[in-house]
């Protein structure tokens, strides 16, 4: 007998030591989110379709105002429903419809309460903190989060780690800018022993996927990323490095009161589709400010990518001026150095040179700033709000349709407000802005009407800059659409058509793709301002070392917005299959990254028996071939793929 009321004390206390304090689930039932406490800590844990995608995963932060990740009390759960209809210009998508269920928790420690907010829609959960104002306290120091996500150890990782501060290139890193490893075991270090960048993607195991980012985050936090493991399969938010923008500004957000943390995104599915086509980074943001311009986005060229610094001059330019109006391209980027080889008043008399000829004008800038040993001009702008605000006003009169701005190195909140004031200064000036050597997008596209695009990823310059980077275009072709664009736009500047990457098209590296693959990549990385690395020498006679005109053709029609995303088939680092919808024509593109083989795909979505296509594949000799393919079975269409190929079907 005493015994049993041994183990039935034993049994209470555990119950009382860990209590569910609530459930969310999907509008379809299938994605679930358990909230409970343990000992005054709250965690929650993620099932889809009855499998574990998260176990218990801590929640809470630690303030300027105390511990909120421990000695809490569950007070209160609130339940609604969230619905709304919005569209995105500049997107995978343009008309997005969502609905979610919301699930708030009130916790209290001692006088302070706070809330954590969940929202979970039929394969995304997005989360964050929300905090009132403290009695006479009106502003509040994160110092750090506790917020993780635990995964089963059955887990696998697809992970890009974050670099050391002031590292690479003129001391610019961290940049986002690091490789990928595939199918990697969760492991308790990273190769810098930083943690990984968002997004990150998981398998866990065969019954199912998650990506996580984050979302919304502007001037009033950092942005964030995951620690190395901690534990058995636990990530933590880590903040930024002390060493980044060279030790300026603090790690620690501030913000004032009532407020909020960005949200944490958490996308989760059977397969890949979901996180393919998730909409997460867009559903819970809103736009910050109201333009009065009308944004034109569209193809453009670059001379830097391929013909490097020496071509920023205005002979050189006035080539890809010839270049862009051949193919019917909007605009072209003239890059780093023009203030040097051009001055002011030779691009005033440039850029009225290119519109004349139907172009417009981009032109880069660095972000300048103490934090960085960049050489590269124009400096000390974009940094500088008196200056920022003079040369802005000086494009705006000069008729300059956008910015790039180039190396940022950092994360900390002092960053993420001069990423803000670059954006609200330039729309205030009708100017479009490219971000570069910078971080992710969160939200960006919705929240900041006149952004197009960042970097953010290990991009096209590397196949100029060596020949290691060549060699697995393919694979990262067939790898960033699982993962960095995902998340918002990601302005890669890929497509080249030259064989060999250097000026002339001879010497320099080789390019392993075909030109089957390349037009493929127009169609598998979104950006809305798309600046591909074509060259004048493209337009040369194809016994001259020209591009195939077939290839030329597609560059000219090819979009780069899209009105739909849909996955069709892949693997990350293998071969990625999409659809993107545009002005109601499907392009179905394809990479391949493994060795020669066919592909049976399904795409009875866009495709119906009878249907004639237009078909952009590899022939045997790796030259790109323009068909037309009646489509016999929309569920069971065969394709040949080469090592390092691709496809794109035009409907």
């Amino acid at each position: 007998m005493k015994k049993l009321l041994c183990a039935a004390l034993a049994a209470f206390q555990t119950m009382v030591a860990v209590a569910q304090v609530a459930t969310v689930s999907s509008p379809d039932g299938r994605l679930k989110v358990n909230v409970n406490m343990k000992e005054g800590r709250p965690y929650y844990s993620v099932l889809y379709n009855g499998k574990q995608m998260l176990d218990d995963s801590p929640l809470g932060f630690i303030a300027n105002l105390g511990d909120f990740s421990q000695q809490l009390t569950f007070v209160s759960a609130q339940d609604g429903k969230i619905s709304n209809d919005y569209t995105l210009n500049r997107s995978k998508v343009s008309k997005v419809h969502y609905e979610a269920n919301q699930l708030t928790i009130t916790l209290q420690q001692r006088r302070y309460t706070y809330a954590v907010e969940f929202r979970v829609s039929n394969n995304d959960i997005a989360f964050r903190y929300n905090l009132p104002k403290m009695g006479e306290t009106a502003s509040v120091v994160i110092r750090s989060e506790v917020t993780g996500f635990d995964f089963p150890t059955k887990t696998t990782t697809f992970l890009t780690p974050q670099s050391d501060p002031m590292i690479g290139w003129k001391r610019t890193k961290p940049s986002y800018e690091e490789g990928y490893k595939y199918d990697a075991p969760m492991t308790s270090v990273s190769q810098y022993r930083h943690g990984y960048t968002f997004p990150c993607l998981f398998r866990i195991g065969n019954d199912g996927w998650v990506l996580l980012s984050e979302t919304g985050v502007d001037s009033k936090y950092c942005g964030s990323r995951i620690s190395d493991m901690k534990d058995d399969g636990l990530y933590t938010i880590e903040f930024p490095m002390e060493g980044e923008n060279n030790g300026n500004g603090t790690v620690a957000p501030a913000f004032s009161l009532p407020g909020s943390t960005p949200w944490r995104t958490i996308t989760v599915g059977t397969t890949l589709e979901p996180i393919v086509e998730t909409t997460a980074p867009w559903d819970n943001v809103e736009p910050l400010y109201e333009t009065t311009h009308q944004y034109q986005f569209g193809k453009g060229v670059w001379s830097w990518i391929v013909w490097q610094d020496n071509s920023i001059n205005y002979d050189d330019q006035v080539k890809y001026v010839a270049l862009a109006k051949e193919m019917g391209y909007k605009y072209i980027l003239v890059d780093n150095w023009w203030d040097t080889n051009f001055g002011y008043d030779r691009m005033e008399s440039f850029v009225k040179y290119a519109q004349s000829q139907g172009v417009d004008v981009f032109l880069w800038w660095s972000s300048s700033g103490y934090w960085n040993d960049i050489e590269q001009g124009p400096i000390h702008k974009m940094d500088n709000p008196i200056q920022r605000k003079k040369v802005m006003r000086w494009m705006n009169q000069l008729g300059v349709k956008g910015i790039k701005v180039d190396f940022f190195g950092g994360d900390k909140q002092e960053t993420m407000r001069l990423y803000e004031a670059i954006l609200s200064d330039a729309d205030d000036n009708g100017l479009m802005v490219i971000f570069h050597g910078c971080t992710i997008p969160r939200g960006w596209e919705r929240m900041y009407p006149n952004y197009v695009g960042s970097e953010a990823v290990l991009a096209s310059e590397n196949i100029y800059f060596g020949q290691g980077a060549a060699d697995k275009e393919a694979k990262d072709t067939s790898t960033h659409p699982f993962i960095r664009n995902t998340i918002g736009c990601m302005e890669f500047g890929g497509s080249f058509l030259n064989r060999h990457i250097h000026k002339g098209n001879e010497g320099g590296n080789t390019r392993r793709t075909t030109d089957c693959h390349e037009l493929a990549q127009a169609v598998l990385f979104q950006n809305p301002i798309q600046n591909f690395a074509l060259t004048p020498e493209n337009l040369r006679p194809f016994s001259e070392g020209g591009a195939p005109q077939v290839s030329l053709d597609f560059m000219r029609i090819v979009p780069t917005t899209w009105e739909d995303t849909q996955f069709v088939d892949g693997y990350p680092g293998k071969f990625c299959v999409l659809a993107r919808q545009s002005a109601g024509t499907w392009y179905i593109a394809a990479s391949n990254a493994e060795e020669e083989c066919d592909k049976v795909l399904n795409l009875s979505q866009f495709l119906k028996k009878g249907d004639v296509v237009t078909l952009y594949s590899d022939d045997a000799q790796r030259e790109p071939q323009k068909t037309q393919l009646k489509i016999k079975d929309p569920k069971k269409v065969k394709l040949h793929l080469l090592k390092d190929g691709g496809f794109v079907i035009v409907k």
